[in-house]
């Protein structure tokens, strides 16, 4: 396995395992960001524990809960880390078990690596350019990357007789993405509309669960990094919905726009 890939999943692991000892406690220590959106003691716990993971890489780590270098500093690096250190605070908060910790490598632009891991199922979903996208269910907390690269699943997993299948927005479906099923409804007669929370949406595509996730409404590059490159090297795509080109990453302007995974 490759080294980075393996640091990857060990922290998103070792991250996991703080988010849960947070879970499990009654006071989640809420406050609000500027953006309105909310954060916990365990988003802050994920993003230390993942850091001091990634830090030891020499690669640079864009993390939405560390501080943000300048664009005229960030263009310049090669490669980064994007890290969404808890994807998904809302669902956490609503204690759904959707949420997830999210990692990507990104290399001229694109995703070359990515990790999520879903910590209440002990699911791990992982890729890398040269050997795919793969799945793991219940690991084993002691990360045994022998014992996960036996047991893993290459993605897309065949599903026979599924009917047309999007995926949605737990927390965000807009009136744009109602409009876009409606339409799917005319093409494909019978379409099954699945709400999941956080990158898990990315997952179900990659799995073959779904056959297509529209977000027409704000997301963040940490948001997307890491499931970009679940999808892409399961052979599916991701991309931006104005432009129709494959969604590029470290851009000046953080948020995404809308896009499509099929």
């Amino acid at each position: 396995m490759d080294p980075l890939l393996e640091t990857a999943i060990r922290a998103s692991v070792e991250a996991g395992k703080k988010i849960l000892e947070v879970y499990e406690q009654e006071d989640f220590g809420i406050q609000q960001k500027t953006d309105n959106s909310p954060l916990t003691k365990a988003d802050m716990a994920a993003h230390n524990t993942i850091t001091s993971f990634l830090d030891k890489t020499g690669i640079p780590v864009l993390s939405e809960e560390g501080k943000h270098a300048p664009y005229a500093e960030r263009k310049k690096w090669p490669r980064l880390w994007i890290v969404d250190p808890l994807d998904g605070t809302k669902e956490f908060i609503k204690r759904n078990g959707e949420f997830t910790v999210n990692i990507a490598l990104i290399e001229d632009l694109k995703p070359i690596l990515g990790v999520i891991y879903v910590p209440v199922l002990k699911q791990l979903y992982f890729a890398e350019k040269e050997t795919g996208s793969f799945m793991v269910e219940d690991i084993s907390e002691t990360t045994n990357i022998e014992e996960i690269t036996s047991e893993a699943k290459k993605l897309p997993i065949a599903v026979e007789n599924k009917e047309y299948t999007v995926v949605a927005s737990k927390s965000h479906l807009s009136a744009e993405t109602e409009e876009y099923i409606s339409s799917l409804k005319k093409m494909h007669g019978e379409v099954k509309v699945v709400s999941k929370g956080s990158s898990l949406k990315l997952c179900m595509v990659a799995e073959a669960k779904a056959d297509v996730y529209p977000r027409f409404g704000p997301t963040m590059e940490w948001d997307t990094a890491a499931g970009h490159a679940i999808c892409t090297f399961a052979g599916k795509t991701l991309t931006d919905y104005e432009s129709g080109e494959e969604m590029l990453y470290n851009r000046e302007e953080l948020k995404n726009g809308w896009f499509l995974v099929k």
